[in-house]
């Protein structure tokens, strides 16, 4: 089992930032790819940005030049850097940890709200 802990979200104005957090506990010798994803109700999860154990990124078009994913492996912590945030960001965003045995963890997600 692992265990995902987000912190970080809060409310800010157009053009400002916010960085979020999550630690992950438990098996984290299992983890392989970590991320973050957002959702808005009424609306599908999706994805803002994933990391490997090896650094690799991947990026959502929308959040592209905006948010950087980053990654402590020795501290099992996945950062998201938000960068000119724009109202459309608000949501609620979830960390995401998948293991090597394709096993799916996420945490209670954290509230983002831009404000315009």
């Amino acid at each position: 089992q692992v265990q995902l802990v987000e912190s970080g979200g809060g409310l800010v104005q157009a053009g400002g930032s916010l960085r979020l957090s999550c630690a992950a506990s438990g098996r984290t010798s299992l983890l392989n790819v970590m991320g973050w994803y957002r959702q808005v109700p009424g609306n599908q999860r999706e994805l803002v940005a994933t990391i490997t154990k090896g650094g690799s990124t991947n990026y959502a078009d929308p959040v592209k030049g905006r948010f950087t994913i980053a990654r402590d492996n020795a501290k099992n912590t996945v950062f998201l850097q938000m960068n000119s945030l724009k109202p459309e960001d608000t949501a609620v965003y979830y960390c995401n940890a998948d293991t090597y045995f394709r096993d799916t963890y996420w945490g209670q997600g954290t509230q983002v709200t831009v404000s315009s």
